[in-house]
């Protein structure tokens, strides 16, 4: 197939090069603004979901469960309000 795409190529070699750059780079304009983002919904990239096992230990395979050493909300080194918050001071 690309032997055929490039004895149909008009120009000699130079013609040739410029124009397999260019069906190169408009194949990759078209997936990336039209099939990328048209199935990027079908995808199950966004599709998380989160368990939390009640105290048992033996949980099956792919189950997440929240630490019991979960910091709260007032042990946090960050301000979750702002994005810029100025760094924590430091402790001696």
């Amino acid at each position: 197939m690309y032997a055929w795409i490039w004895r149909k190529l008009p120009f000699g070699l130079a013609g040739k090069l410029v124009g397999s750059l260019l069906l190169t780079a408009a194949t990759v304009a078209l997936l990336w603004f039209v099939v990328f983002p048209w199935a990027e919904p079908l995808l199950p990239f966004d599709d998380v979901q989160v368990t939390q096992d009640s105290g048992d230990t033996g949980g099956q395979e792919g189950d997440l469960t929240v630490p019991s050493n979960a910091p709260t909300d007032e042990e946090l080194p960050y301000s979750t309000e702002t994005n810029n918050a100025p760094p924590p001071t430091p402790s001696r």
